[in-house]
């Protein structure tokens, strides 16, 4: 396919009933597509058609210089000049049969086949003066009512620039408000097929799609959201995996991979930030293959190197990738495209390619019943003033009217109400961020809807939404089916191990995934405040680091504040989960360490010496004499002995320590000090030349080895492995 982005020739005159090459030319933008020139003559349709670019260049359709010559009747130039004005001022009337009175039946075929890619009905055809719409590259207008909105998940690594590439296109700043700058809970925006031919320009074609546009769930990006992103890529048709072009995949961009693959959910790859590449000109909001090729050759070069290592880190992943111009067949490669969430350049392409490949390959996967019982997921919990609590929920399948009973996830059990009212965000507003609501009479999918209904209190974020169209006959199966599917989401608790509280039941999942990560284990997970039962579960606890809440997004109730000043029970609180975990990670951390160092003061650390000639200073009581530390830590008030066929022999009690004259309590590898030796006689007992060992407890030498081996330095290791490989010749259990 050939972009003529000037001027389109159609060169054609009439001679009866055929059409041969001639010279009328054009003004305006259009496709031409392969073999037009060859086959012109056969009228094979559609050979050549306008592509609507945005609103801003509608009026550029206008044909201004419409030349004849002997070859090119008058009629047909007065036709096209006809046909331009009726296309800027009602396009639907380029279709009506009066505006080609006059031509001949095979001109008029070239004419509409041309510029519109319809074919008029001839008189034995029809009556009417309508033209009969001929379906173009799949397109079926009879089924468009039928159709909802392809799901797009956007998923990625924490700061690849997720929500800022969504807050180009919706042009709102809904990542200026999350906590530590990263989402924390799904969010759900709208953007019409209008909205998204706007941007993208000469890209998208609104009468190339009946799909109404495109509905995006922004999900966070942290490893930690592993649940939610899951849910996010199951309850996606296609996703966007957004990957920094300068860092390239991440352990959480390898996670989303996994997600896509387990859930066959197909994708895009948005190479974010090339407006960072160096020596980058950006050229805003320009399409990213113009853009590009506007570019200095040093530039193309860093900008490829970073494209092709997210290329090879795809293909590890076993999928085949390329740029996404160069991809012909998007059932078997990945599309990566180039894009730039700061000057919008690519992100018409990224409209482009998402709209193209939910219109080409999912569209029967779009088709819905327009009377069927709707299917949602909550994904907030909120209090509205006038409502009290109410639903934001994407609604995924069929359609919920107001005065629909539902049914809900709760806290405890499955909760049945009737819809109040249905409120949506506007176009383009982020669900979780809108502040002007439209009140409608029912809502069909897929949309992101806020449900206002009674008794929504116990209602649980992330939980299914069921309408019962038929209460009388369909409530219990549909309680049971809500049932199962909370029964699905259910967190796995110990006997032992903390309290997890969070907002909403997806934050609650996370948290568990992020703690199974770390390895903390969970005693008690739910969704609400800290409550003083919270506290008394945690105090509990038989280990002191599971003496702890951990709160995610949650608030602490007052007689829960007091018990917890009463208590040692350690409240942790975040509005960030991973924060959160690392919080507690690095308390359980500091905590193992003061014990660790407790111990290390009681416990006899390992050490090898040997006396040193001609440095006896006292033969015995005590005996003083003069010795290099051979490696570990050399303790005062220390028994030492000495090795005799893998035994030790203990040949006294070290009372003394000098170095350089002063009392020391300790010497370490490579030092020579004089040492006090209560019991021996040098001579009979020791002598010159023998190495020594401080004699080291059973009880002592299990913990050392067990317990603090990655606590002391690396020759005390060494000096405790050489003793308990002694020890061990003797006895191979020694120790264990």
């Amino acid at each position: 396919m050939t972009l003529c982005s000037a001027s389109v020739v159609v060169d054609a005159h009439c001679e009866g009933s055929r059409v041969s090459i001639g010279d009328v030319r054009v003004n305006t933008i259009g496709i031409v597509k392969p073999g037009y020139w060859d086959r012109l003559s056969d009228l094979r349709p559609v050979t050549a058609r306008f592509n609507r670019v945005s609103k801003r260049a509608w009026s550029n359709r206008t044909i201004t210089n419409c030349t004849h010559n002997r070859n090119t009747p008058r009629q047909l130039c007065a036709v096209l000049e006809q046909v331009s004005r009726h296309t800027v001022e009602d396009p639907v009337q380029t279709r009506n049969r009066a505006v080609l009175k006059g031509l001949t039946a095979p001109l008029a075929s070239l004419l509409t086949d041309t510029f519109f890619g319809v074919r008029p009905m001839t008189n034995d055809q029809s009556q009417s003066d309508d033209l009969a719409l001929e379906t173009d590259a799949g397109v079926d207008a009879a089924t468009s009512s039928g159709l909802r909105t392809p799901i797009v998940a956007v998923l990625g690594h924490v700061d690849h620039g997720k929500t800022s590439l969504l807050d180009e296109i919706r042009g709102s700043a809904v990542s200026d408000g999350e906590s530590g700058a990263i989402t924390q809970h799904i969010g759900a925006t709208a953007v019409p097929l209008e909205t998204i031919s706007s941007i993208a320009g000469e890209l998208v074609n609104p009468d190339d799609f009946d799909l109404p546009g495109l509905l995006f769930i922004d999900t966070p990006g942290h490893h930690s959201f592993s649940t939610l992103r899951s849910r996010g890529g199951a309850l996606a048709d296609i996703a966007i995996l957004v990957v920094d072009v300068n860092d390239g995949f991440q352990p959480q961009t390898e996670e989303a991979i996994d997600i896509l693959q387990r859930t066959g959910t197909p994708f895009v790859v948005a190479a974010n930030k090339v407006d960072t590449t160096p020596g980058w000109n950006p050229q805003e909001g320009d399409p990213i293959r113009q853009s590009y090729e506007s570019q200095s050759d040093r530039a193309r070069e860093r900008l490829d190197e970073n494209l092709y290592q997210i290329i090879g880190d795809l293909s590890d992943a076993n999928f085949s990738a390329d740029l996404y111009w160069r991809v012909t067949d998007f059932q078997k490669n990945i599309g990566v495209v180039p894009v730039s969430a700061m000057t919008s350049e690519g992100v018409p392409d990224v409209l482009t390619v998402l709209m193209g490949l939910s219109q080409r390959f999912m569209k029967s996967e779009m088709e819905v019943d327009a009377s069927g019982a709707g299917v949602a997921t909550v994904l907030e919990v909120v209090e509205e003033r006038g409502f009290g609590a109410t639903l934001d929920a994407v609604m995924y399948d069929g359609v919920v009217k107001e005065g629909d009973t539902i049914v809900v996830g709760g806290v405890n059990e499955p909760v049945v109400t009737e819809v109040r009212a249905l409120l949506q965000p506007r176009e383009l507003a982020e669900i979780r961020t809108e502040q002007q609501f439209q009140r409608v009479d029912q809502v069909a999918a897929a949309a992101g809807v806020k449900i206002a209904a009674p008794d929504l209190d116990d209602a649980m974020a992330g939980a299914p939404v069921r309408v019962v169209r038929h209460p009388e006959r369909d409530l219990d199966r549909v309680i049971e089916e809500v049932k199962a599917e909370l029964a699905q989401l259910e967190v796995e608790t110990e006997d032992e191990g903390v309290v997890v509280k969070a907002d909403t039941l997806g934050s609650l999942e996370a948290m568990a995934t992020a703690l199974k990560e770390a390895e903390v284990p969970i005693l008690r997970a739910e969704v609400g405040d800290v409550a003083p039962r919270d506290v008394a579960i945690a105090e509990t606890a038989n280990e002191e680091e599971h003496e702890a809440i951990l709160g995610f997004n949650v608030d602490v109730l007052s007689d829960a504040e007091s018990d917890l000043e009463a208590t040692t029970v350690q409240l942790f609180d975040d509005d960030v989960i991973y924060q959160l975990v690392d919080d507690y990670e690095s308390y359980v951390q500091e905590q193992k360490r003061a014990q660790q160092e407790t111990v290390l003061d009681k416990i006899v650390r390992p050490a090898h010496v040997r006396i040193l000639d001609d440095h006896t200073f006292r033969q015995s009581d005590p005996a003083v004499v003069g010795v290099e530390v051979l490696s570990g830590t050399l303790q005062n008030n220390r028994n030492v002995a000495v090795f005799e066929n893998s035994q030790t022999e203990r040949v006294g009690n070290l009372s003394g320590i000098q170095q350089q004259g002063d009392d020391v309590d300790e010497a370490r590898k490579g030092t020579r000090v004089s040492i006090a030796i209560d019991g021996p006689t040098v001579g009979r007992d020791i002598v010159e030349g023998d190495e020594l060992w401080t004699e080291i407890p059973e009880k002592h030498a299990k913990i050392l080895e067990q317990e603090l081996s990655t606590e002391i330095r690396v020759d005390e290791l060494e000096t405790l492995n050489a003793y308990l490989d002694e020890r061990r010749n003797r006895d191979p259990f020694w120790g264990k």
